[in-house]
This record gives structure tokens, sequence and C-alpha cells, in this order.
């Protein structure tokens, strides 16, 4: 498997290596075509082991995109190539809304071409996305072609990217939505079980795309432009979705929450009822947005990040609550109705990340508070618990005793190593009240130990084949700038969790997508994981084995953060990815946080940015705190 791997991934390497010059001019004269509705004339061998084109199978495809316009898109089979395209162009050329676009002007107007070049007949119950095989679906680089009723239809490979789309089901469904199956029910999982009982033929299918990008084209993978990693590439991608995220903070502080580059909607998914007015928003990803704008802050030298960070830092004080605890006035975040340890830690990460960079000490009065809090809910085994108030628990009072029920209801994952990420920034940067000091360092080594030895017995549930807390793997980096918390337990946790992670990412000789390498997985052959948000952990790794003088495997993270930042490169919304989008000037320089879905979040921002610009400082020695 692993030689057939290589070589596939190698002619698909040597195919966009290719000379294309012959694809951008077919797309030109589609456009001259559309422009004047004279007939395309080309000769189908021009193309050949670029497009091939098989009329006993194939379809080819010209879609159209324009901003604030839906795609129009038309396939066709015919006899050859020329015929098709034709087709295709008297089709869109007729369609409703195309005398409305500048069709002839490529910098508003993109045309892309898709021909499907293979086709493999497959049983509908076999169809899957778990197993490297024939019989797999694999969203923007296999379609679907069904057969039914004498009818045909298609689910061309970059459906999944005009569409938004990730999954079988969706796949299936977007099929059915052809069929007079569609009448019958509207419930998705119904559909494909009546699809199921009808005589009818399945078949996974494959093409390949090109779009056209001002007077250029771009060949396309999955829907987007293949990368190369280059240090450059970090630096810029931080810089311009940072600056894409400090555009669109709102007048209070806020950032933009959520996007649908796909339908120019803030509609969260995971909160689809909530009324245009009252959307939702997320306090820890806020504050993880505020850490993004330090970065960039030290990257860049720029001040505007720090004027962005201190609007979004007076928004989390507004929503700040104040109670005593045995260590003084302590304070938290409250936000929708709930006081999430995580919030009161990552705010605290964000002050003193703040704090150093800026050598504003306003806050100070802040931080000291934030400490007292998030040391006062550490329980005396250790045990940092993770809300102080929660709507569904004691009738939403503050939870100053908690049973032992209680307290595992509401034990978060990943709160406590935000927490203690934030008192390990205040233990080793704030020298403004010793005696404080002291006590976040006793009650965080408590709480570390805890953590470390305690947590994996106590909720073995929470833990995945794929480590998860890259906050606590940051947190214990920080902590080992003191000696004092220099311990094998500590040490042996990030280096079980890295190891583990790199073990667990696909490498360039075990999966057929050229884009997986440097995906995570959970189990060998799920659907990639560009994660981020692992990454950051994965990076803290490096950063403690080369302040511990493990070089060799400094190196060993260096390298696979390396490919994992060229596979979450894919997830960038750069000038030649955002075509289909409908308000492409809105998605450009965002950073989505799944391959084919068009969603980002500020967190899915946060994460990427972060990690590419500890990772360029890697590279490059800079040394920042």
């Amino acid at each position: 498997m692993v030689q057939d791997f290589l070589n596939e991934n190698e002619k698909e390497r040597q195919y966009y290596r290719q000379d294309f010059s012959v694809v951008k001019e077919l797309i030109n004269r589609i456009r001259e075509s559309l422009r004047t509705n004279k007939v395309l004339k080309i000769n189908d061998l021009d193309f050949k082991g670029i497009l091939d084109y098989d009329p006993s199978f194939s379809y080819a495809y010209i879609s159209v995109f324009q901003s604030g316009f839906a795609p129009i898109r038309w396939g066709a089979n015919r006899s050859g190539l020329a015929d098709a395209l034709n087709r295709d162009i008297d089709k869109i050329s007729s369609s409703k809304n195309f005398s409305k676009l500048d069709i002839a002007n490529p910098e508003k107007c993109r045309i892309m071409i898709e021909v499907i070049i293979d086709e493999k007949p497959v049983n509908i119950n076999d169809l899957q996305m778990f197993d490297f095989n024939d019989k797999r679906f694999e969203p923007g680089i296999t379609g679907l072609k069904l057969v039914l009723n004498d009818s045909t239809y298609v689910y061309p490979p970059t459906y999944a990217w005009v569409q938004s789309q990730i999954g079988i089901n969706q796949a299936l469904n977007t099929l059915i939505r052809k069929t007079y199956i569609k009448d019958l029910t509207d419930k998705i999982s119904e559909r494909i079980k009546i699809l199921k009982l009808k005589p009818h033929e399945l078949y996974i299918v494959k093409s390949r795309d090109f779009v056209s990008y001002k007077d250029d084209i771009v060949p396309l993978y999955r829907g987007y432009k293949f990368n190369e990693y280059s240090q450059e590439s970090l630096k810029d991608i931080v810089l311009n979705s940072v600056d894409w995220t400090v555009e669109n903070m709102q007048p209070d502080g806020r950032f933009l929450y959520y996007y649908d580059c796909k339908d120019d909607s803030l509609k969260d998914h995971e909160h689809p009822g909530r009324k245009e007015d009252n959307l939702y928003y997320n306090d820890l990803r806020h504050c993880g947005g505020i850490v993004t704008l330090i970065r960039a802050y030290q990257l860049s030298g720029d001040k505007k990040y720090l004027d962005a960070a201190k609007k979004a830092l007076d928004f989390i004080v507004s929503i700040t609550k104040e109670h005593e605890t045995d260590y003084g006035t302590g304070a938290y975040v409250y936000y929708n109705s709930k006081a999430k340890l995580g919030g009161t830690g990552v705010i605290l990460i964000a002050m003193m990340k703040y704090r150093n960079e800026s050598g504003d000490k306003s806050y100070d009065d802040y931080i000291k508070k934030y400490a007292r809090h998030l040391i006062s809910r550490i329980y005396k085994t250790g045990e940092l618990l993770g809300y102080f108030i929660h709507p569904n628990v004691q009738d939403g009072r503050k939870l100053i005793t908690m049973s032992d029920s209680e307290r595992k209801e509401t034990f978060s994952f990943y709160y406590p190593g935000e927490a203690l990420l934030g008192l390990a920034l205040f233990a080793n940067y704030f020298d403004e009240d010793a005696d404080l000091r002291q006590i976040v360092l006793e009650k965080s080594k408590l709480a570390l130990d805890w953590i470390v030895d305690e947590r994996p017995k106590i909720y073995r549930d929470l833990f995945t084949a794929l480590p998860s807390d890259g906050w606590l793997m940051q947190a214990i980096e920080e902590w080992a700038n003191n000696p004092d918390f220099v311990k094998d337990n500590y040490i042996n946790f990030v280096y079980t969790d890295a190891k583990t992670m790199i073990e667990k990412t696909y490498k360039r000789d075990d999966s057929p997508y050229l884009d997986y390498e440097g995906g995570m997985y959970y189990e060998y052959g799920d659907h990639f994981y560009p994660d981020g948000a692992r990454c950051e952990g994965l990076i803290a790794a490096y950063y403690l084995a080369k302040k511990l003088g493990n070089n060799v495997f400094a190196q060993e993270i260096l390298e696979s953060c390396r490919k994992s930042a060229l596979c979450q490169m894919y997830l960038y919304n750069g000038e030649e990815n955002i075509y289909a989008h409908l308000r492409p000037e809105k998605s450009f320089r965002s950073i989505r946080f799944k391959a084919t879905r068009q969603w980002v979040r500020i967190d899915s921002v946060q994460h990427v940015a972060c990690f590419f610009a500890r990772l360029y400082f890697a590279e490059n020695n800079i040394v920042v705190k």
C-alpha cells in the first residue's frame, strides 16, 4: 500500500507540474464564446493528458462566478469535449442572471471548467469515508453519478467545495434532490433509504478542474490552489488573517464571531435558531482573538494590533464581575449566563501578553483579581473546577460548594489548561505582588500534579486516541521557565502527547491524497483534520524540548509542524480560492476550519494564526514571550 500511495501521489504531483497554457487559452475562448454567443472551436486532442474526455461517461462542466450572484453551472455529456462545452455555453448564456454578469471582465467574473475523467461502479451500501479504497467518497476529490429511471444525475467533485459540503449524506441528498424522491419526504435519511430500495446505478467519479484567476488560471485540487510551504507564507497568512479580524471588529470591541462564506451569512451553524439581532457570541473565543492580535504585533511591531487588543480587552472588562475569595477580591468573566474557568483563564493569558508587549499596566488590578479567582477554583485535591456559575446547576447560583456529582457534571477538559497558562504567565512576569505570586505558585503546582497524574484516572472517558489538550501543553511549556516546575511528570505529559500527535499525522507515504500530509486523524482512514488548535500544543512541545536541550526530538517536532502548517495553508481564503463565495471581498484573508466547508469562526483564525506565528518565530530563532 505504501508504495502504491507513493507512486500515485508522485503521478499527481507530476500532473500539477505540467504546462497548462492550453487550458488557459481554452478558458479565454469559453469567456469569449459566452460573451459573443459564437460557437467554441477546439481540438479535443490538444487536451490529452490534461482533460481526458471519454464520451462514454465523461461530463464537462462550466461554472461562472461573480460577487453577489449564485454560481451558474452546467454540465453536459456529448460526443466530444467541444460539443459538451458548447452545450454548457448555450445553457449558461440563456440562464436567468447571465445578462447581469460582467462576463468579459476576468477581474470580476471567474470561470471554472471541470471534466469527469474516471468513473467506477459502487454499491450504495459500500460507499464510505473510512478506508482508503475504491469505495471511498472523498469530498472535493471524488464525486458521484446516479442513474435512476434511465436518467443520469451527477455530483461533480467540485460540488463539495462550491456547495460547502463534507459528507456522503450531503452528496447523496444533493443528487436525490434532482429526482422525484425529493417529493416523497423532507428527511435526508429517509430519502437515502428510499433510493437504496429503488433499482439504480451509482458510480464514484473523478475530475480535473481549473478556474480563471485574473489573466491566469489555477489548477485545482479539492477545489483550491495547490500550495507550497514557505516561511514567508506563514507570516503573510498571520498578518493578513489578523487584519481581516481587525477590520471586522464591532464598535464595542467584539470580533466578527462567525461567517459563512458560501451564503454571506453570520448565522452560526451550531446556533441556527438565533435571530439576526441576537447572534451567538463566545467569551473564550473572544479572548483567544486577543491573543492572536498580540501574536500579530510580535510578528510585525505594528501598534494597530495593540490598539485593537485594548479595545477587545475593554469588552471583557465590561462583562467582568467581582466576588470575595480567601485570597482577596477576585474577578471572573460572566457571559451567556455562565462563568467558565476557561473564560477567566484566557483573559488572564490575553492581559498578561498585552501587558508584556505594551508595557501598559492599567489592567493590573484586573490581572490580580482574575488570578485570585482562578486559584480560588482549585479544589483541595488540585482539581480545577470548570464553572463558577452554570444556569443548570444550583439554579444558576455561585458554585461555592459542590457535590461530587456536580463537580463531575461541570468538569471541562480544556478549561484547566487555559487557567494554568494564565497563572503561569502571571507567576513568571507579574512582579508587583510577591505574596499573591507565591500563592499562585503553590496552588498551581497542586493543580498541575492533579491534572497530569489524577485526571487520566478520574476522567479517562474524556481522553481520545488523538490528544487534544493543546492549552495544557502550552501551560507546561510556560511553567518550565521556572526550574521548580521542570518535573518529569509534567514534561512526560507534553512529550507523550506530542509523540502521539506526530504518530497520528498523515505522512507523504500513507495517504492517497496530496493535501492530507500534515493533517491529523483519530483512526487511520479518517477524513483529515487540519488542526491549528492541536498544533499550538505541538509547537509548544518543540519550544519545551529546545528549552530542555532535547534537540533531536525538537527537530522531529519542528519537521512535523512544517507539514501540518502546509496542510493548514489550504484553509486560508486567499484570492485564488474564494471564487465560489457569495461575497469574496468579505471572505478574503479569513481562515476556514474545514477543508471544503466554507465556514469561518474567530477561533479558526486564532488557532492557525497563533500556530503559524510561533512556527515562524521558531524558524527564524526569534525570542518572544
